[in-house]
């Protein structure tokens, strides 16, 4: 941490909201001048005097919007003062009031008015976290710029274990940090790659994957917002380009390896997390295959080791793999790692439904030169990407 930061935490009414006292701590130990806003519904579940206390602030609630005269000065001031807006927990409701623009209480009154970075957490039932509308504005939010801290996947509130807990303070605490001050990443060229290879067959066919490019992308854009210069090589993919990535679109694995090997030899860290195909149709035929000439043979051959070969590319960098099982981790990933003659390799299985190819979350296994392998619990992919590059960024050499 470079300086102090002036932070607007938001607390909205959701159970979570007890964890804010937490926030407010973590804050203000990290030498943060921390002022706080409640929501009506928030102060059913944390009391306005134990946050003043902790921030040694005045805690602003609707009463400045209900006075006369008051309430445009008191929620423009708040907005200028504030250097970074934290909203802790954010409900489903308070995530659906700020896509759509609302301005109902103080909380989103001030929010409208700020122009700097916005950082949610969101909190509530799994069931809530992956309903369509939920998703939607979680979506219009980050094409706007707002952050994400979480959710991660514990026990609620309902007693039952998913995706839908809030973020743990210290890991909100970092978010709000890296929104503003100058990121780890900072004067690194990062290379990602995402996606699937689509290796053709004939002009309408091809042997592809299921991969979505998701977690490749998540990693993409949170090496962006530490700051670094990212290179995305996406294979076929619909996701849209995270804001301050440069992007190359590639179909086949042949595709892929020229254009990483293009970029790799600049990158400080390459992050190797699209599924390329091993194999490849010999001979593709030059029209449309067709039923009536009979079954088709494919004689297929062996695509080009993209990853295996990164290291006599790019001998600086630190170099990561991914790969995608269906069981026995503690064999393949240790393998692969030696194999590939990459630093990190972070395995997941992927016959499980809940963190499958597309699936927005997902569950890994870092398998590592050295040390022991480091477990990532089952979370967002965009949770996930912000601790993979927290492990990946201290190989980086100072």
């Amino acid at each position: 941490m470079s300086r102090p930061l002036r932070v607007l935490l938001g607390v909205t009414g959701g159970i979570a909201a007890y964890k804010s006292a937490e926030i407010v701590r973590r804050l203000r130990g990290r030498g943060h001048a921390v002022r706080c806003a409640l929501t009506r519904s928030a102060t059913s579940f944390v009391a306005p005097l134990t946050l003043e206390v902790l921030s040694g602030q005045a805690v602003l609630q609707e009463e400045y919007l209900e006075a006369a005269g008051s309430g445009v000065e008191v929620h423009i001031e708040a907005a200028a003062w504030a250097e970074v807006l934290c909203i802790a927990p954010a409900t489903a409701h308070t995530l659906g009031r700020l896509a759509l623009g609302l301005a109902d209480d103080f909380l989103t009154t001030t929010a409208l008015a700020f122009t700097g970075p916005v950082v949610t957490a969101p909190a509530m039932h799994s069931a809530m976290w992956s309903h369509p509308a939920v998703r939607e504005n979680v979506e219009t939010l980050r094409r706007r710029g707002v952050r994400f801290a979480g959710p991660i996947e514990g026990p609620l509130a309902s007693g039952e274990v998913g995706m839908g807990r809030m973020a743990d303070p210290e890991a909100i605490a970092a978010a709000v940090e890296a929104a503003v001050l100058p990121g780890p990443l900072t004067g690194r060229t990062v290379l990602v790659t995402a996606g699937p290879t689509f290796e053709p067959v004939d002009p309408v066919r091809f042997l592809g994957n299921r991969s979505s490019g998701k977690m490749g992308f998540a990693l993409a854009a949170e090496a962006v917002r530490r700051g670094a210069r990212v290179v995305l090589v996406a294979g076929p993919v619909h996701l849209g380009t995270p804001p301050g990535v440069e992007r190359i679109d590639v179909r086949t694995a042949l595709d892929m390896k020229a254009a990483v090997e293009s970029v790799a030899p600049a990158a400080d860290l390459v992050l190797m997390a699209a599924a390329v195909a091993d194999f490849r149709p010999l001979h593709p035929a030059a029209t449309k295959i067709k039923r009536e000439h009979g079954v088709p043979f494919l004689e297929l051959e062996a695509n080009p080791d993209v990853l295996a070969g990164l290291r006599a590319v790019a001998p600086r960098a630190v170099l990561v793999g991914f790969a995608a099982e269906t069981g026995d981790l503690g064999v393949h990933g240790p393998a692969k790692l030696e194999r590939k003659k990459v630093d990190f390799l972070v395995a997941n299985d992927v016959s499980r439904k809940d963190i499958a190819f597309d699936s927005d979350a997902n569950e890994v296994t870092v398998f590592r030169r050295t040390g022991e392998p480091v477990f990532f619990p089952r979370q967002q992919k965009e949770a996930l990407a912000g601790g993979l590059l927290d492990l990946f960024g201290g190989m980086l050499p100072s």
